[in-house]
């Protein structure tokens, strides 16, 4: 068995009783990456780098020096996240011709927890796009079936992980970045609450949306991240002073059924079960009626506006970014990818008066979802209406109508991204192709450990997480 593919928990207890050692973790983490090297899930591999952490972290467990559960564990970053002394691109050509001085937050944060950071995975371009076929670092693959995209941005942030090469990844989260490669590699993914975790050493896209958030196997393995790198930053003014109540403790005692009886699980009426390709519904379906069966509460409710709520997000998704871009873009169009160019060219044809009225629908849409939610715990949806979808593919039949791969991509996680509400997807089982299926968990701002709690709960009663790629 691929040591990489057990959770946090266990491998954390077989460093301390010596079953294993961080370099050796290391040293599988490392050959791993390079077996699977055709998925272009990492754009940069710090081999020396990875390998002297190691040897730290087992020589600070021998001296009584133990930084807890991600100790000795080897760990990935987004090629957007600074690491000291690498080269920050983004999947760009327009970023990193120097190295970062010093490390992103969440980097540190990391390091402070004990992890060993091995690499760097690939993404979309400067994460404005859905697919991780970059033209500048390569095509990443599915690890479920190489034809297939492995969504993006984050999309080798979720192939580390499904391909058993690390134990957990940082990916970033704008409109959906983190949920939907969690969604088709058949991960666990979180995206935190806006201003839960430090953007300070991240590329921005659209800076009132990003975040960072974890990739793991499991709910409890992505919370046990989100302790790590959570909690307020002098160096991000838009971080909160909310108080931090880790949630991986509190999932790791007892029976994980006793998370789901009771929880008040909501639902959107006509909206979440309809519009999707078959297997994505019947699968979302099956996972309510477990839920159910194990003593949740299933309760329809009804979120005015979430009909309209892609085109909002579509204005400021193109807006924030083009802003941004708008020097570079006029002086070095053509080092852009063709895709990114044109979402960036198209967000400039966006009048001020368009996007502040997609700002104003998104308080009032924030507004009605924490009504609509005053009874629920959480929202289930889909993570996404279909599974991964084949290169090259610009849009996705749904209902008998062709919808356009960006929008139909935001469906279900524009609710959390608009409204900056955590959300966590967890696999649900494959359809007929053999591709993984995803359902989200969103819940309300700044309460990760009922959502958490939701997907572990979930994952108890379940074995979908424990399905694995058909790699060699």
């Amino acid at each position: 068995m691929n040591d990489l593919h057990r959770p946090i928990a266990e491998l954390a207890a077989m460093l301390r009783d010596g079953t294993t050692t961080a370099a050796a973790l290391v040293d599988q983490s490392l050959d791993r990456i390079d077996a699977v090297a055709d998925l272009a899930a990492f754009v940069h591999v710090d081999h020396d780098g990875a390998r002297a952490a190691a040897a730290r972290a087992d020589e600070d467990l021998a001296a009584g020096q133990d930084r807890g559960p991600l100790h000795g564990l080897p760990v990935a970053v987004k090629d957007n996240i600074d690491v000291a002394g690498q080269h920050t691109r983004a999947g760009s050509l327009l970023l990193g011709d120097e190295p970062a001085t010093r490390d992103a937050t969440v980097v540190r944060r990391l390091r402070d927890a004990g992890a060993v950071i091995v690499g760097r995975t690939n993404m979309h371009e400067l994460a404005w796009g859905g697919t991780t076929d970059n033209p500048h670092t390569g095509r990443a693959r599915n690890p479920w079936n190489r034809d297939r995209v492995p969504a993006g941005s984050s999309g080798g942030s979720g192939i580390a992980v499904a391909a058993g090469t690390v134990v957990a990844a940082l990916g970033t989260d704008t409109g959906g970045s983190v949920r939907l490669p969690a969604s088709v590699n058949g991960v666990s993914g979180l995206r935190p609450t806006i201003g839960r975790v430090s953007n300070a050493g991240v590329v921005p896209l659209a800076w009132t949306m990003d975040t960072v958030g974890p990739l793991a196997r499991t709910a409890a393995d992505a919370a046990v991240v989100h302790d790590a790198i959570a909690g307020w930053d002098p160096r991000d003014r838009t971080t909160r002073r909310k108080p931090t109540h880790p949630s991986a403790p509190r999932l790791q005692s007892g029976d994980p059924t006793t998370q789901v009886r009771g929880l008040r699980v909501g639902v959107i009426a006509d909206y979440a079960l309809v519009g999707n390709q078959p297997d994505v519904t019947d699968a979302v379906r099956s996972a309510l009626d477990a839920l159910a069966a194990a003593g949740a509460e299933i309760v329809e409710i009804a979120v005015p506006g979430v009909d309209e709520l892609v085109d909002a997000q579509l204005v400021v998704d193109a807006v924030e970014p083009s802003a941004m871009h708008l020097d570079l873009l006029r002086t070095r169009p053509q080092d852009y990818g063709d895709d990114v160019r044109t979402h960036l060219e198209i967000g400039l044809r966006y009048s001020g008066v368009e996007y502040v009225q997609a700002q104003r629908f998104r308080a009032w849409f924030r507004d009605g979802l924490l009504d609509a939610m005053r009874d629920v715990d959480v929202l289930v949806t889909p993570t996404m209406p279909f599974t991964a979808l084949p290169h090259g593919a610009e849009s996705v039949e749904l209902d008998g109508r062709a919808a356009s791969l960006t929008a139909g991509n935001m469906r279900y996680t524009a609710i959390g991204s608009m409204a900056g509400f955590p959300g966590l997807s967890v696999p649900v089982g494959l359809d007929r192709d053999g591709l993984p299926i995803g359902m989200l968990f969103t819940g309300r701002a700044f309460d990760e450990t009922t959502v958490v709690r939701a997907g572990h709960g979930f994952q108890g009663i379940t074995e979908h997480h424990l399905l694995r790629p058909p790699l060699h």
